[in-house]
């Protein structure tokens, strides 16, 4: 069992930067695929990035590529989203989620992951 906690989201001017960050608690993330989502009002769930917490293999949603950075911290067992130039079609709310074991082929699939967190929301004004 994992429990998922994410931070950092908040309010930013378009060109901005924020860094999210998922807390990861009852289990070690090691040998999990660990994806960010986000999602705004009556839309379904958006892949924007993940990482293979073994290998550090990423994949990029294409609005996320050159903008967003996705990590890990092994020492504090979390996994990180760096967004850069942020732009308000960037606004929704950003889930965390990881599920094991690692496989590439699942990473932006919202519903092959076991554990999620409670989401934070990110704002971006024009």
């Amino acid at each position: 069992q994992v429990h998922l906690v994410e931070s950092g989201g908040g309010l930013v001017q378009a060109g901005g930067s924020l860094r999210l960050s998922c807390a990861a608690s009852g289990n070690s993330l090691e040998r999990h695929t660990l994806g960010w989502f986000r999602q705004t009002p009556g839309k379904d769930r958006q892949f924007v990035a993940g990482i293979l917490w073994n290998s550090g293999t990423t994949k990029y949603a294409a609005s996320a590529e050159g903008r967003f950075t996705i990590s890990t911290d092994k020492t504090q067992n979390t996994v990180n989203l760096q967004m850069n130039n942020l732009k308000p079609d960037d606004t929704a709310v950003y889930y965390c989620a990881a599920s094991s074991p690692p496989n590439f082929w699942v990473l932006s699939q919202s519903d092959q992951y076991d554990y999620w967190g409670q989401g934070t929301q990110v704002t971006v004004s024009s």
